[in-house]
């Protein structure tokens, strides 16, 4: 394990913010150990929020446990520069395998760039905004926030991720945008064996639409994804299924290509109503979400900071193939969403052995380097004439309003 870079050898304020991290690196620890050993999932995130708001309630925040009628959600704020940047803490866990997506680090390496950044706030001109946001696995509670203006007085805004194997420019990371729907197909319930001929069979518009996206799939760009499985297809052998229901998602690296993706696979649902002689809707389940779009600017900064607390980063390599409800906030916001790698643990996300990984040394150690780096990285923005007058002016030029949107397949 590498040493986090020492705080006498980084100029005021960076070397201000570096030693606030240092100091909070048990607490971090603990919280980040807290929230993994009681995972709640989206929505339900309710005593990994309180955690949360209460530690920067205690630091001397301005917090609102439920913030943006979300009741998971925190606001923790501090500073009244006219320069505000947004941290993202995500902690949100999975069914059955918990943190297996390491969100647990996220937090507590949000929480700690919080911390790190409040006793310089005033000398840099900055408004500090830590945003809990909750059901990033499933729901969107990044979407439910933008619409409901948690966006709307920030400047610029970031997170960290917890990953495995090396790490990797902060331009490097991409994600699908992903649309998650349902559909229902209604036919006419009757005897299986007594009356056939009075049945308009739903299930079998479900396995006719299934087929006819699994022929589809041949024809789709590469980096396409399409998965469906049949939630209720009816009840008994000798009842000819009046309804049917079937759970989609439509997933594309480009917004263009995922919304003709979808109307493709519209199609197929409305040829298997056609065959069968269905009715058939079409209902969304969750908030779309939208690619990550990095900042160029934002991400070279934090290649910078990698670098000065001791990562090796690996440039000119893309990495992705998930999606996240911070790519709504990268297309309306100056944004980055870089990796933090676990170092030395290979476990693959969304698994008991990346449940494992989460709280090894490893993850503690990327708990404090990704708190170091998202407050060094914001220092270094706050100080630097060029890029803070860049993204105030972009802040000046985008209409009121503009962060409010839910991107739409």
């Amino acid at each position: 394990m590498h040493q986090t870079v020492a705080p006498e050898t980084l100029a005021a304020p960076r070397g201000a913010v570096a030693e606030r991290v240092a100091a909070s690196a048990a607490e971090l620890v603990a919280l980040s150990h807290a929230i993994h050993a009681d995972p709640e999932l989206s929505w339900q995130e309710h005593r990994a929020a309180a955690r949360i708001a209460g530690l920067l309630e205690a630091a001397g925040f301005d917090v609102t446990l439920g913030a943006y009628d979300t009741p998971t959600a925190v606001e923790a704020v501090i500073g009244d520069g006219d320069l505000t940047v947004a941290i993202c803490a995500e902690y949100d866990a999975l069914p059955g395998v918990g943190h297996a997506c390491g969100h647990n680090m996220i937090a507590a390496s949000g929480v700690g760039a919080a911390l790190a950044l409040a006793p310089v706030a005033s000398e840099l001109g900055l408004r500090v905004k830590l945003l809990g946001t909750p059901a990033e696995e499933h729901g969107g509670g990044k979407v439910e926030m933008l619409t409901r203006g948690a966006w709307e007085d920030v400047d610029f805004s970031l997170m960290v991720h917890g990953a495995t194997g090396p790490d990797r420019s902060a331009a490097g990371f991409q994600s699908t945008a992903v649309d998650r729907f349902e559909i229902e197909f209604t036919g006419v319930t009757a005897h299986a064996a007594g009356a056939p001929q009075a049945g308009v069979n739903a299930g079998a518009a479900a396995t006719l639409a299934l087929t006819a996206i699994g022929l589809l799939r041949q024809h789709l760009p590469v980096e396409c994804n399409l998965n469906a499985f049949v939630s209720d297809g009816g009840e008994a052998t000798n009842i000819i299924a009046g309804r049917a229901v079937v759970q989609v998602e439509v997933r594309a690296y480009d917004l263009d290509v995922w919304r003709q993706v979808k109307r493709r696979v519209l199609s197929c649902f409305d040829g298997a109503a056609i065959a069968t002689g269905c009715s058939w809707e079409s209902r969304p389940t969750e908030h779309p979400y939208a690619p990550l779009a990095p900042d160029v600017a934002l991400a070279a900064v934090w290649d910078r900071n990698m670098a000065d607390v001791g990562r090796e980063i690996i440039t000119g390599e893309l990495m992705g193939g998930g999606s996240t409800d911070m790519g709504n906030v990268s297309q309306v916001v100056p944004s980055i969403h870089p990796m933090m790698s676990f170092l030395g643990e290979d476990a693959v996300p969304h698994n008991p052995a990346f449940t494992a990984a989460a709280v090894t040394p490893a993850a503690d150690q990327a708990v404090l380097d990704a708190a170091t780096v998202l407050a060094l990285t914001v220092v270094d923005v706050a100080t630097d004439p060029s890029l803070r007058a860049d993204l105030l002016d972009r802040t000046a030029r985008r209409p009121a309003g503009a962060t409010r949107i839910t991107i739409e397949a």
